[in-house]
């Protein structure tokens, strides 16, 4: 029997601003019905939702400010596009290692300099959540840790060469073949991936409640 304290599919139909099939998985698997809002791919992509980090960004503020950009951008395509009046949810998630940010790699070698880089040692993988809606906007954190163990130049070396590595921040994706690297986790599962599911569910059901009746 569903839980009638969770969000059902009709209470809280959004839009998702997001090219990530992950994420879409991830909302199909909690029960969250959307409509895709896409915003325009390399090279010619939006700039209002530019990833660039700013000089001297720290990973937090980076990764806040970059759903809250992608989710405010969503609301704007919804006005602009005349789309059903819906909540939009945008997300982003990065890598924080020895105080740099770390992305998508730009090409083969990248992502094996970055796998190299993160062997044998602990990084934060933050995700940040963001809903929009016409008069309000908020955000959620999820902050984990990931180590891995020790990667030898072969096992980074298939990795990339089997196509995982590109399209995902910290070169690797958890629910795939680099679930093998991971020897420890602190944190959440689903964040890792580039959705949080239970503080996305808490903040759809914080945007999306009926409002307290009014005192009589």
């Amino acid at each position: 029997m569903r839980d009638a304290s969770l969000p059902t599919p009709a209470a809280t139909r959004i839009h998702l601003a997001s090219r990530s099939p992950r994420r879409r998985e991830l909302l199909t698997q909690i029960g969250i019905d959307f409509d895709l809002i896409a915003f325009r791919g390399p090279p010619r992509e939006d700039p209002e939702i530019d990833e660039t980090p700013f000089p001297g960004e720290e990973a937090t503020a980076y990764v806040v400010r970059v759903s809250r950009a992608k989710a405010a951008h969503g609301q704007r395509l919804v006005v602009w596009r005349g789309l059903p009046a819906q909540p939009v949810l945008a997300a982003d998630t990065t890598l924080e290692f020895e105080g740099d940010i770390i992305g998508k790699p730009a090409d083969a070698a990248d992502a094996c300099a970055i796998l190299r880089r993160l062997s044998g040692s602990t990084h934060r993988v933050l995700t940040a959540v963001t809903v929009a809606t016409a008069t309000q906007i908020e955000h959620v954190l999820s902050i984990s840790e990931v180590t891995f163990g020790e990667l030898g130049d072969d096992d980074i070396a298939r990795y990339v060469a089997s196509g995982e590595a590109f399209d995902k921040a910290g070169a690797y994706g958890i629910q795939g073949r680099a679930g093998a690297f991971v020897r420890h986790l602190v944190g959440s599962y689903t964040g890792v991936m580039g959705l949080p599911l239970y503080e996305t569910t808490q903040l759809l059901r914080q945007l999306t409640a009926p409002p307290p009746p009014a005192n009589l």
